[in-house]
């Protein structure tokens, strides 16, 4: 079935690109302003300064090492370097940008802050000045490959070296690994075909893998932690209730109040690389965004979940690829999936570490997308099974674990789904549309 372009949709408006990124610094001051509802300014402070000098590896809740006062700052913060670093590279904010500006927003609240992603983002656009290639070609890979982050303050604050040589070997360490992930990233997906969203997540488990080996080569020790609060789980779910409310009204009245473009965006698969803001239009993809989050926010809360800093973190990450790859009807049954193996094994639903993978397993959407619910649902469990065993070897320095889990899933599953034709998701819906991921590789 032919999509209608956008260009002809009625009632359809675009948003110049001066507003986004007003809309963008709008969202950031409010994320600093929400910060002084919980800390007094000196605490902020303090806990600020507390996280820049944190290891930050998995799982560092930020609320919890300092304050959420502290956490929302760090958040604006961080998301106001990704937006500057957006600009810098003269890029549109499409889809995928904005995407990436939600996960790092959400990965704020615990692993990133501005110390340990800035040498990644240099070193993955040092790529692009030195191959003569346009900024924008490694923009997805600068922000996304911040997930390595703890790589850099793992080095630098957390092997009792001196400070200099820390400060040293933790900044050419990100260096070196954000100059790796544009080709590697380029590459990888040819493994995954575009079924697991997080690609550089996946890029960044090998990077990150090879790193750790050799530090332990070196007789260093790479521990990972547990630092988590449930001590705010009403306040954030009211904080986030209201956020993605306002975020489904505003496309909602965007979309003069209709729900034209969501029947598009349901149509497609979600395969890498697929912007929603192409196909549905502005309107239909911040009310996706907005559907995606309430929903996330309710599905943990109903099955007894508090609301910690890497579970905000997992749905931010679930409310940006609303306009990159993820909706209702795709996400839902990975992550019943992962929900069902949790309870009939030995792990603990409302454990941290479940939660999260209930919400990043959502990487693997396209695969419910292209091949149905029921595939969906056995395409989570199995992720569930994969992403409490690969941590080890990483170290816990790629923040993007589930991304990591989420690529050798697709890549394992995919080809047998292809070579017993199960195209389940095709006979429901002929509708559905799939990207070939071989046409769209340069926009990653």
């Amino acid at each position: 079935m032919t999509t209608i372009p956008i260009e002809s949709a009625p009632n359809f408006e675009t948003l110049p690109e001066r507003t986004k990124y007003s809309l963008f610094v709008l969202f950031s001051f409010s994320l600093g302003a929400l910060a002084f509802l919980f800390n007094s300014p000196q605490e902020i402070w303090d806990g600020f300064w507390e996280i820049m000098r944190s290891p930050a590896n998995l799982l560092t809740d930020y609320m919890a090492l300092a304050n959420p006062g502290a956490t929302l700052l760090n958040a604006a913060v961080m998301t106001l370097q990704a937006l500057y670093i957006v600009y810098f590279c003269k890029a549109k904010i499409n889809g995928p940008v904005i995407a990436a500006l939600f996960l790092i927003t959400g990965f704020s609240f615990f692993g990133k802050n501005f110390y340990n992603s800035m040498p990644i983002v240099i070193g993955a656009l040092s790529y692009a000045w030195i191959t003569h290639n346009p900024l924008e070609k490694s923009l997805l890979a600068a922000l996304f490959g911040t997930a390595l982050g703890p790589l850099v303050s793992e080095l630098t604050f957390n092997q009792g070296l001196p400070l200099p040589l820390g400060f040293t070997l933790g900044i050419s360490a990100g260096f070196i690994a954000g100059f790796s992930l544009p080709p590697l990233a380029h590459h990888v997906i040819s493994f995954t075909k575009g079924f697991s969203l997080y690609n550089v997540g996946f890029t960044c488990g090998f990077v990150g893998t090879i790193f750790i080996s050799l530090m332990r080569s070196f007789g260093m020790t790479i521990e990972t932690v547990s630092i988590i609060s449930n001590d705010y789980t009403i306040a954030f779910a009211i904080i986030l209730l209201f956020i993605f409310l306002l975020l489904a009204f505003f496309g909602y009245y965007l979309n003069h109040w209709s729900f034209y473009g969501i029947k598009e965006i349901y149509r497609h698969t979600g395969q890498l690389s697929t912007d929603y803001i192409e196909i549905g239009g502005i309107g239909a993809t911040l009310m996706n965004m907005g559907w995606l989050g309430i929903f996330s926010t309710v599905f943990i809360l109903l099955i007894g979940g508090e609301l910690s800093g890497p579970v905000i973190g997992g749905i931010f990450s679930i409310v940006g690829f609303g306009a990159f790859g993820k909706d209702l009807l795709t996400s839902a049954p990975i992550m019943l999936g992962v929900t069902l193996m949790a309870s009939l094994t030995l792990h603990d639903v409302q454990s941290p570490p479940i939660l999260i993978a209930i919400l990043f397993s959502t990487t693997l959407s396209p695969i419910a997308g292209r091949y149905g619910s029921f595939v969906g649902v056995i395409t989570g469990a199995l992720h569930l099974t994969l992403v409490v065993n690969v941590g080890f070897l990483h170290g816990g320095v790629n923040l993007y674990n589930n991304g990591f889990a989420g690529g050798i899933v697709a890549g394992v599953m995919v080809p047998i789904l292809e070579a017993i034709h199960v195209h389940r998701a095709a006979r429901l819906n002929p509708a559905r549309q799939e990207v070939d991921p071989a046409e769209e590789i340069e926009k990653l």
